[in-house]
């Protein structure tokens, strides 16, 4: 792989708040940064959404729409979330955590993969855009979860 960047943030509400709302795919485009649609595409052997599932994304990164589906490794509600592309521009494993703090949750998101061939000299550029982003996703995911629990 030849991007391997994690963000981590306290929010201040219990993890299984957090991880209910963020580990629900109908939310991707609320909190993650460039997604426009997320659509369940595959659902778990036993129905709906958990491991073995899939879901498709459309997003736009640095300028580019990008079409991709993730398929669900591992979910361990309130804890873990862990996918992988089955079809994408690049290979791409995004893992979502959510642990118990002091003060709450500590929110972490965990990208690696990247391009392969030539476009692996720009890998450093798309670390720190990725970085980048995701600092803005869990932002936006305190951002969302503080409205929600306002009643906005």
């Amino acid at each position: 792989m030849t991007i391997d960047v994690m963000v981590r943030r306290v929010i201040p509400l219990p993890p299984e708040r957090v991880a209910e709302y963020a580990m629900d795919w109908r939310h991707d485009a609320e909190w993650t940064q460039g997604i426009r649609t997320a659509e369940l595409t595959r659902q778990a052997d036993g129905g709906g959404f958990g491991t073995g599932s899939e879901v498709t994304r459309t997003a736009h990164f640095l300028g580019r729409r990008i079409d991709y589906v993730l398929r669900v490794a591992a979910y361990e509600p309130p804890r873990l979330l862990d996918m992988v592309s089955v079809v994408a521009p690049m290979p791409m494993h995004v893992t979502y955590s959510f642990d118990p703090h002091p003060r709450g949750t500590l929110a972490a998101i965990r990208v690696r993969g990247g391009p392969g061939g030539l476009l692996r000299l720009a890998a450093p550029l798309l670390a720190r855009q990725v970085r980048s982003s995701l600092t803005e996703d869990l932002r936006d995911l305190e951002c969302r979860l503080n409205e929600r629990q306002r009643g906005a």
